[in-house]
């Protein structure tokens, strides 16, 4: 049986429990899910660059054994690096209604160039769909308490950001 291969791509910047929350329920899904970490953040305010987030990533993923799980730079289009890994799903995913209206037309956007892959949208658990990336980037810019938004690792570097180290 070929193997079923899934890109979950994002800037991640940081990683929220929300995007791990899909990592890990996409890596059920999947025999490789390769989580495709954008080279650059247009989000105004970036926290980390590529090479950060993608360290941190491949660390929560390590601690949670989730070994069919790579973690990759995305430099290209999308469509262009799933072919190039033999991926025909890309993972979404969706909070609230205006994240739809944004994916839906990415997705479309995808379907035109590259017919032959698949967009699948998936929604965090309930408790953690109130958190995004630049609520964490607020919160974080205010020293605020992160435990429960982000990952083990996002924690730990943001912690060593406010102490200095």
């Amino acid at each position: 049986m070929a193997e079923k291969i899934a890109v979950y791509p994002g800037t991640f910047d940081p990683m929220t429990m929300g995007h791990f929350d899909l990592i890990r329920r996409a890596a059920a899904l999947y025999s490789r899910l390769v989580v495709a970490v954008a080279a650059t953040s247009t989000k105004s305010g970036a926290m980390f660059d590529a090479d950060a987030r993608m360290a941190m990533i491949r660390r929560d993923v390590r601690d949670a054994g989730l070994r069919n799980v790579v973690v990759a730079k995305l430099d290209t289009l999308l469509v262009d690096f799933c072919r190039a890994r033999k991926a025909r799903v890309v993972i979404r995913g969706v909070r609230v209604y205006s994240d739809f209206e944004y994916e839906f037309q990415m997705a479309l956007t995808n379907r035109k160039m590259a017919p032959e892959i698949e967009t699948l949208f998936m929604m965090p658990s309930e408790n953690l769909a109130y958190v995004s990336s630049s609520t964490v980037r607020e919160i974080a810019r205010y020293g605020g308490d992160l435990s429960g938004m982000v990952t083990p690792a996002v924690l730990e570097h943001i912690q060593g950001m406010v102490d200095g180290s």
